[in-house]
């Protein structure tokens, strides 16, 4: 996977406020568990990552058509984009 080649949607990328500190909202109100939480940097929605049962993350995506997003885990910092499936370059990290 080539790291922000080809993709033209880092352009979409904001200053963004989690609307979560550390849950998948969406799982927490179904009360179910999540893997990884990512953050979708157009507009601060937390989700869960393809890793977990509802893959929140994906389907805000699909929902909202935000294809760019953030680890939210604990010192990670990589960002990736749905539509072009790369890797974009590393951002700061949004959870110590």
């Amino acid at each position: 996977m080539a790291t922000g080649e080809g993709c033209s949607h880092g352009a979409l990328i904001r200053d963004v406020e989690p609307n979560s500190t550390d849950t998948c909202p969406e799982c927490v109100a179904r009360g179910d568990g999540w893997v990884h939480l990512r953050v979708c940097l157009v507009c601060g929605q937390v989700g869960c990552c393809d890793e977990s049962p509802n893959r929140h993350a994906r389907r805000h995506f699909h929902a909202t058509g935000h294809p760019v997003i953030q680890s939210y885990e604990i010192g990670e910092n990589w960002r990736y984009c749905f539509i072009d499936d790369v890797e974009l370059p590393k951002g700061a990290p949004l959870r110590r």
